[in-house]
């Protein structure tokens, strides 16, 4: 991946953020999911790739845009898979919750695995955990593990997990461990992305998500040096199958984060709403103020970048 590519595809998730997050707060989660991937689409015009998106909004015959399938990018440049949600939390973004991103990653073709939109279970962490926590484990024993490697009490430790019934067990087994527990409503790639940032204050992501958002938290992931592993769980026979028909057979299977989101990676987020690792929109006299990750996995560089926007010139996205 060309480093300046980087910093192009970060106006991307600008231009999806900037547009979804005038729906924030106004209870319409559709709204504002369609604002984003209107906007997105729009942006990627500008964009010197030849883009195929692998994981996407869905399927071409339930949406106009962002398909899977789609391709995406002026059509310039070597072949490229794209992993994107325009609006990842539409949910918390409606309700004007927490956590609410726009993500893309790009990398070469194969580089990520290509799952239907089913469910994933997933264990998540930074840099400290790498190589040391495992999903077949219990989760008493990787809050054990990744306390040890990060030399703190498990009592230390937050673990997010998605406010789900069917988290019942998993929340009990981690409160009776003693570590304390997160849960949020929306958005596990913004919670698999703050377990990288100590300042957050988490750290570890566990439980059961949707798989497309386990591939983006992976691409970020290889980017920052951190550990993902999952599992693919369909929740019935359709989504079985669907997997099937892209010769993915053994549901017992644990992925890596090298099996997720492998090669060169670029990686690029914008906040929508308020949350750990990105703060969202805001809105100030005259235009907007956007903060964003972009990064690269080939040399683990990282920038946040806070941008100025002026409303009374017309963006060049």
């Amino acid at each position: 991946m060309e480093r300046n590519l980087a910093m192009e595809v970060v106006r991307v998730t600008e231009a999806a953020a900037l547009s979804c997050s005038r729906f924030m707060g106004r209870g319409d989660d559709a709204a504002a999911d369609i604002a984003a991937v209107e906007a997105m689409r729009r942006a990627f015009e500008a964009i010197a790739i030849n883009g195929t998106v692998v994981i996407g909004e869905g399927p071409d015959e339930a949406i106009p845009m962002l398909y899977v399938g789609e391709k995406v990018g002026n059509g310039q440049g070597a072949e490229t898979d794209v992993a994107l949600d325009a609006l990842e939390g539409a949910a918390s973004c409606a309700i004007g919750g927490y956590n609410a991103l726009s993500v893309i990653a790009i990398a070469e073709q194969g580089s990520f695995l290509r799952v239907p939109d089913t469910y994933m279970e997933k264990i998540a962490c930074g840099p400290e955990g790498k190589g040391v926590i495992d999903l077949d484990k219990s989760p008493t024993d990787n809050l054990k593990a990744l306390a040890a490697a990060k030399g703190v009490y498990l009592e230390d430790l937050t673990v997010v997990v998605l406010d789900r019934p069917r988290h019942e067990k998993l929340i009990r087994e981690v409160r009776a461990a003693g570590a304390r527990i997160k849960l949020i409503s929306d958005g596990d790639v913004s919670a698999a992305l703050a377990t990288t940032k100590p300042a957050t204050g988490i750290d570890l992501l566990m439980g059961t998500g949707r798989a497309p958002q386990g591939i983006i938290a992976a691409a970020a992931l290889a980017c920052l040096g951190g550990e993902i592993q999952a599992r693919l769980k369909p929740r019935n026979e359709a989504e079985a199958g669907q997997l099937r028909a892209m010769s993915i057979y053994d549901f017992q299977r644990k992925y890596t984060l090298e099996d997720l989101a492998s090669g060169s990676v670029t990686f690029a987020a914008t906040g929508v709403t308020q949350g750990e690792y990105l703060d969202g929109v805001r809105y100030v006299k005259g235009g907007a103020i956007t903060n964003s990750v972009v990064m690269r996995s080939a040399t683990r560089t990282v920038r946040f970048l806070e941008c100025h926007h002026r409303f009374d010139r017309v963006p060049q996205y």
